[in-house]
């Protein structure tokens, strides 16, 4: 009696130093979530809800400082970690990753992106929309090009590949990037004009995360490219009660997170709407 009392005793105390050390076995590690441009519009929204589902959250952004928006979500979530991330900077990017190495991410959300010309707007103003008209044919303004395949395009390439390895050896192994319906090649015919760079770069984005979900689809890594739909960002809340179709940013994110949720290996490479309807593009 007394050896079997003394053989619970150390299984007990066993038991606590695991659940101290986190490593009691049926007990799960909180998953955890990359989003980059985390510091407004449909990136800090996912920053919020994932937060709000008690998941461990490292939300990037490219400011010199720590945003206002991500200080305010950190306040009231200790468990988001804010790291600075320019996403068309390969060597911050690895720089990052290495300082992350032993953090598994289930879930890598390529959100950053740039729509418009932002020349007008001051540092920060992230409710100033910019202005679509450098994108016309007949106006278009190169550099803004430049600017918008280096970050819509090239980023999502440079972050899945620095943070391939924390996928990779994550429980869910997902990455997601947010694309658009702008993109289409064939569900829009003839296409109507304007905007020219951001539609060609988010058909290009689908084109090379499509080859990105083929190359890594052996790894069990799932690959899908989201439209969020015509969303009330901060650069689009000029056009709230102006154009009915328009979604609220915490409607569309739900339901983007809810598909994500969702998403197996058989649907790689794939793009979706926010609630998991196949787009045509």
């Amino acid at each position: 009696m007394r050896m079997a009392g003394l053989r619970c005793a150390l299984a007990a105390r066993v038991a606590l130093l695991a659940i101290g050390f986190g490593v009691l076995p049926g007990i799960a590690a909180a998953e955890t979530v990359l989003i980059t441009g985390a510091n407004s519009g449909i990136g800090l929204e996912f920053t919020k809800q994932y937060a709000a589902r008690g998941w461990d959250v490292i939300a990037t952004h490219r400011r010199s400082g720590t945003p206002k928006t991500l200080a305010e979500v950190v306040a009231r979530y200790p468990k988001v970690r804010v790291e600075t991330l320019d996403v068309t900077n390969v060597e911050q990017a690895r720089a990052l990753a290495a300082k992350l190495a032993d953090v598994p991410i289930d879930i890598l959300i390529n959100n950053a992106g740039v729509y418009n010309d932002r020349r007008s707007c001051k540092p920060g103003d992230d409710t100033c929309p910019g202005d679509w008209s450098t994108q016309t044919f007949g106006k278009m303004y190169y550099p803004l090009l430049d600017t918008i395949l280096a970050v819509n395009v090239k980023g999502p390439l440079i972050v899945s590949e620095a943070f391939y390895e924390n996928v990779k050896k994550s429980k869910l192994k997902k990455i997601v990037a947010i694309s658009s319906s702008n993109g289409t090649l064939t569900g829009e015919k003839p296409p109507r004009p304007g905007a020219i760079f951001y539609r060609t770069s988010k058909a290009a984005l689908n084109r090379s995360m499509q080859i990105v979900a083929s190359s890594v689809k052996n790894d069990g890594v799932t690959v899908v490219m989201l439209n969020p739909g015509p969303t009330l960002t901060e650069h689009q809340s000029y056009l709230r009660g102006e154009y009915k179709g328009m979604l609220e940013t915490s409607f569309t994110v739900g339901h983007m997170i809810r598909t994500i949720d969702k998403v197996t290996l058989a649907e790689t490479g794939s793009f979706l709407r926010y609630d998991g309807a196949v787009e045509p593009w």
